[in-house]
């Protein structure tokens, strides 16, 4: 029987082989982003879950709130981790971790040691971090490694390259040098295989921070005032306690050790609890530096894009297979006389659905390799599709074969085995009801279609649109022709950046230089506390911190409102504002704010306003512009970010090219050890909306493929249409109907159908949107025309779509059509 089925089912696809083509080619995409989708959610989804009571595990994270405004940090006090071990019950182990960005020094030949600068995925950290963390022991001692000063455990692949010609054994014992510390090798653990943020490979003993001052002092580890983003604490909870008892626990131990102080009135700062398996996809706190995190909301969009694009392809097979019920009816009929059952024509049925499934699916697994290096640059490179080695993808194609299968297949096997021998033998097929209720379900499946496709549009449109708005609208700053440089943190010195500042002024194509710390816009925040005395009351705010010369804003360009700009002598006694902060302080008009007195401000300091600048945006524009003060402080020089705006080059001339190397060449001379590395700032703005950069790619492809299945069967009922009124389309061209009339006649339902879509999907896409939209304190509008322009899209792709169909059939000699069979 198994056999007869074949049988049928391969001559049923070779008679109906464009039927059979658009199937196959609607499914096998469908399930082709489906698979490709799954390796991306199960790669991010399986992060860090091997470590044992994984459960149990947390990160510590501070919660800082300031005036109202609320900032967000990984980093704890440095002193919390002993105080968790001595004042805390339930923690079964604590773990403190403080990362480290050490030049590395290894003995070599003639006593020439091997330099590797600035590395990272260095930590500090005790024993306890590897009875909280898997790790598989290579060479020394699992217990006590870590206990005394001075010690480091590498992982296996770090030591491999540090000692390539030593084994495991061997290593032990070895000196590695992290800047001037001195540490001896006490074990080698196994680098790990699995999918982890935890990827740091050189472990050196916690003690050795805390047994040496002037460390302990430079890292801040006794420190309760300072919180520093590199100092973090994981704790294994014990079986029994409460995640929340803890962490109420650890802000006691806060307010005891750090009491509130009066200058900071209305700030405030507590500890909570971060399950290990949220480190992943952290927003608020982050991962490690060196680590790329996943955002939950885009794989949830992801896995509803691969549904969709499924869906499609199943909604073709139902509508191509119950168009094509009538041409199976006699041999229906004739199986059941002979004595088929229900059952084994549902059976048959849908093995044929399950046939063409597997094909797709046969597709899909050759596909999804292209489809993962055309998405390389911004999928994880870990995410890969070995058939081989990873049995959960075929464990997931089977499933989601059956239920393609399934989807694809059940409907249409029950309709078709329902047919009565009697009626299908007397050319009956079916009745006017059935007629009808088969009729209606293809409309509707084909309304279902054409909303998921209008909707794909739309959103594609509006991401695409505020991207275009993001990147074009005036941020109140210059980003073009403008490079900056930084000066090695433990090198620089203010001489030495004086001299490299007057050097590069130097250069011709350098039109304006200016030295300081961070651009206008970045990914970095300085922000402090400042208290305005307005008659007897107090207006406490958190305001952001902007240090540069006096070139500073005449480079970028940042529009004077009122008041003089910065000037050297104003160190530490006056600086410009913005006008939001002005606002704050009670000033609409900015001249009124001139000369008036900051009495608290980063400290104790009292500082004169003396300028008042234009609004501009510190970070992208999903944050809001808040407070902002610009000052030439103590450390202008010493900060050592050099901002260099270029003089424009001649078209196809190489000027700038030739201006880099020369400052390549005079950092050098400056700074000989050190790696010279510049960035463009416009293409640093632009990084700020790279995931929105790659939602907009994400949502082109699905729209093009939404689009591309539903004209694929939209064509398959336009050829089944035209069919099965070929010879009333004759009768009406004998009569005189034009070619036009009957195209018109023939597309008529599709574009009712089509605009019935479009009344379906407007108010759910804009309600989608909007939601999305919100996320941005600045934004574009959601424009009418984005809804008129995707309908008429999807309006004038459908019609060029059945349109080759319907003209044909249209011009097609009456003749053939209404000869007699």
């Amino acid at each position: 029987m198994i056999k007869n089925y074949f049988k049928i089912a391969f001559r049923g696809f070779w008679k109906h082989k464009l039927f059979t083509f658009i199937n196959i080619i609607g499914l096998s995409i469908g399930i082709s982003a489906s698979l490709v989708i799954y390796l991306i959610v199960h790669y991010d989804l399986s992060f860090d879950k091997f470590h044992k009571d994984s459960d149990r595990i947390y990160r510590v994270v501070s919660n800082f709130s300031f005036q109202g405004n609320p900032s967000y940090t990984p980093g704890v006090c440095g002193p919390l981790a002993e105080a968790i071990k001595s004042q805390a019950t339930g923690v079964e182990l604590t773990a403190p971790l403080f990362t480290l960005t050490p030049d590395v020094f290894i003995a070599g030949k003639k006593n020439i040691p091997t330099r590797f600068k600035a590395q990272d995925k260095i930590v500090l950290a005790d024993q306890a971090y590897f009875k909280i963390f898997n790790y598989v022991w290579l060479a020394g001692s699992s217990t006590n490694a870590l206990d005394a000063p001075n010690h480091v455990v590498l992982t296996s692949e770090r030591a491999k390259l540090y000692f390539p010609s030593l084994s495991y054994d061997q290593m032990i014992g070895k000196t590695v040098t992290y800047d001037t510390i001195k540490t001896t090798v006490t074990g080698i653990v196994q680098t790990i295989t699995e999918n982890t943020d935890f990827a740091f490979h050189d472990f050196i003993s916690f003690s050795t921070g805390t047994a040496n001052k002037d460390l302990a002092d430079q890292l801040g580890l006794k420190e309760w005032e300072n919180t520093n983003s590199a100092s973090e604490v994981f704790i294994k909870l014990s079986p029994t306690a409460s995640a929340a008892n803890v962490e109420k626990q650890l802000n006691t131990i806060l307010k005891k050790s750090s009491p509130p102080r009066p200058e900071l009135k209305g700030s405030t700062h507590a500890f909570s609890l971060e399950p290990l398996g949220n480190i992943h996809f952290s927003e608020k706190y982050g991962t490690f530096d060196f680590s790329s995190s996943a955002n939950k909301t885009t794989l949830y969009g992801l896995l509803v894009i691969g549904a969709f694009l499924l869906l499609l392809g199943c909604i073709n097979f139902v509508n191509l297979t119950t168009a094509q019920a009538t041409q199976r009816a006699k041999e229906i009929g004739i199986r059941k006389t002979m004595g088929s059952s229900r059952m084994q024509l549902v059976i048959q049925f849908l093995s044929e659905t399950f046939f063409i499934t597997l094909f797709a699916v046969i597709i899909s697994m050759l596909l999804a390799p292209l489809i993962l290096k055309l998405f390389a640059d911004f999928i994880a490179p870990g995410i890969k599709a070995d058939f081989i080695h990873q049995p959960n993808i075929i464990l997931f194609l089977i499933a989601l074969t059956i239920i393609v299968s399934f989807l694809s297949g059940f409907y249409p096997a029950l309709m078709l085995s329902g047919y009565k021998p009697v009626l299908v033998l007397k050319n009956q097929a079916q009745s006017n009801s059935n007629k009808t209720r088969n009729a209606w379900l293809r409309k509707s499946l084909t309304v279902s279609q054409f909303v998921i496709a209008q909707f794909f549009i739309m959103a594609t449109v509006l991401v695409s649109k505020q991207i275009y708005y993001a990147l074009h609208k005036d941020l109140g700053f210059k980003k073009d022709a403008i490079i900056f440089i930084q000066s090695p943190w433990k090198t620089r010195n203010m001489d030495r950046n004086i001299t490299l500042l007057n050097k590069l002024r130097s250069i011709p194509q350098v039109e304006m230089i200016s030295i300081g710390g961070a651009p206008p816009s970045s990914g970095n925040t300085n922000t402090t506390a400042a208290v305005y005395m307005d008659g007897k009351k107090e207006i406490r705010t958190g305001v952001e911190l902007k240090s540069g010369d006096e070139n500073f804003i005449k480079l970028y360009k940042i529009k004077l409102l009122a008041g003089r700009n910065i000037k050297k002598s104003d160190t530490s006694r006056a600086f410009l504002i913005n006008y939001k902060y002005a606002q704050i302080l009670g000033f609409k008009n900015p001249n009124d704010a001139l000369g008036k007195q900051i009495i608290k401000f980063n400290g104790d300091h009292k500082m004169k306003i003396v300028g008042v600048v234009a609004d501009f945006y510190e970070r992208s524009l999903q944050s809001p512009i808040n407070p902002l003060a610009i000052l030439f402080g103590k450390d202008t020089y010493q900060t050592g970010t050099f901002h260099i705006a270029l003089k424009p080059q001649t078209d196809g001339g190489n000027e700038w090219k030739k201006a880099i190397a020369t400052m390549r060449k005079q950092y050098k001379e400056i700074y000989p050890d050190d790696d010279f590395d510049y960035h463009f700032y416009d293409e640093s703005i632009a990084k700020f909306y790279a995931g929105e950069q790659h939602t907009a790619t994400l949502l082109n492809w699905a729209t093009g493929l939404s689009i591309f299945i539903s004209c694929l069967g939209l064509l398959g009922l336009a050829i089944y249409t035209t069919n099965q009124r070929t010879k009333e389309i004759g009768v009406r061209k004998v009569l005189g109907a034009s070619v036009t009339q009957i195209v018109t006649l023939l597309s008529s339902e599709l574009v009712w159908l089509i605009l019935l879509a479009f009344i379906l999907v407007t108010p759910i896409a804009w309600y989608a949107m909007n939601k999305w939209i919100q996320t941005y304190a600045d934004r574009t509008p959601i424009s009418w025309w984005i809804f008129a322009a995707s309908g008429a899209g999807m309006l004038i792709a459908a019609v060029f779509t059945s349109s080759f169909q319907t003209v044909k059939a249209a011009i097609a000699n009456p003749v053939k059509s209404l000869r007699s069979e």
